[in-house]
């Protein structure tokens, strides 16, 4: 759904998902639009409304009935910031496209040095909350622990995985499929592609209205989501290699447990029925599940096969888009 690029589009995009945002709204659009104005750059912010049931999308409509540069997608109803953020993507046209939160915890005022960044030609960008302000034990230990383990298992050497505070070359992000909240993941998947990756400290200020959406819940999705990451880099295109180990060692210790039973039976005489009931069991229960593993790498083999056939349903589903050319669109997906 990415649009093509070309010299009459905008060079930069600015992406923001909003979710209950009014009290951030309108602060939000005018130190953006200060801020790209001064870069001189031609540029369009593209505003999403994940399904806000305050008035973040009326807000919106006043702004781009003002702005011809504002682009707002509205979604039907709340899907997440992964989704939201794949929305804004998808209707971003801009040739470098810097997503952000929309609730100010993400000062404008770092913009200029991502694409600084980006002029120097690298792929991504990622913002690094060097000095973080929040809870000790709820956010900042958790989040450390996720960034640290995540770095291990993908590769990527960078501080922050958690900042949606990233600037994108276009074309990675098309190369890059978004669902569930692999957002935050964008630089490890992005790294199979083998793309450039640097980090700039940003500013890590307080939320000043509203409340924050997130929770230490969302560490225990993150855990989920670090094991999805670390099988996605390594057995993406041979899923065999990793449920056919695995299929493999248990028959194997299948065959072992019965191999020695088969001696105690035949060649010391026991009564295994009695005295190894239940290593009996044990062997007959790691026998199927070796072959039930094998069976399921097979399956990921047959799927791999389809690969790169996608069948580009969006994450999400569009109530409408607002632009200056195109006031008010239904889209229905």
């Amino acid at each position: 759904m990415f649009i093509s690029y070309n010299k009459n589009l905008p060079k930069y995009s600015i992406v923001v998902p909003l979710h209950n945002e009014q009290e951030n709204v309108t602060d939000l659009y005018d130190r953006l639009k200060a801020v790209m104005e001064v870069n001189g750059e031609s540029f369009e912010i593209v505003l999403v409304d994940d399904g806000s049931r305050d008035r973040t999308f009326h807000l919106l409509q006043e702004i781009a009935a003002v702005d011809s540069r504002v682009t707002v997608v509205k979604l039907r109803r709340n899907f997440g910031q992964t989704s939201a953020l794949s929305a804004g993507f998808d209707h971003a046209r801009g040739e470098y496209i810097i997503a952000m939160d929309g609730d100010l915890q993400h000062d404008p005022a770092d913009i200029p040095i991502f694409l600084e960044k980006i002029a120097e030609g690298y792929d991504i960008v990622s913002g690094w909350r060097k000095e973080r302000i929040d809870n000790l034990w709820m956010r900042r230990i958790p989040s450390r622990c996720a960034n640290w383990l995540m770095a291990k298992l993908s590769g990527v050497d960078i501080h922050d995985f958690g900042t949606t505070f990233k600037a994108y070359r276009r074309d990675i992000l098309e190369q890059v499929p978004l669902y569930g909240e692999l957002h935050r993941f964008i630089p490890a998947l992005a790294s199979w592609h083998g793309t450039t990756i640097c980090e700039v400290p940003i500013r890590n200020v307080n939320r000043e209205r509203g409340v924050s959406h997130y929770g230490i819940s969302r560490t225990f999705r993150v855990f989920f989501d670090l094991i999805t990451i670390r099988f996605l880099l390594k057995y993406l295109s041979r899923p065999l290699h990793f449920f056919g180990t695995v299929g493999m060692i248990s028959i194997l210790s299948g065959f072992g447990v019965a191999g020695f039973l088969f001696v105690e039976k035949f060649l010391h005489q026991a009564d295994v029925m009695t005295k190894h009931g239940p290593m009996m069991i044990f062997a007959a229960v790691l026998l199927l599940a070796g072959l039930n593993m094998l069976a399921v790498g097979l399956l990921g083999e047959l799927q791999v096969r389809h690969y790169h056939e996608p069948t580009q349903r969006a994450p999400y589903s569009v109530d409408r888009v607002l632009r200056a050319q195109d006031e008010q669109s239904a889209i229905s997906e």
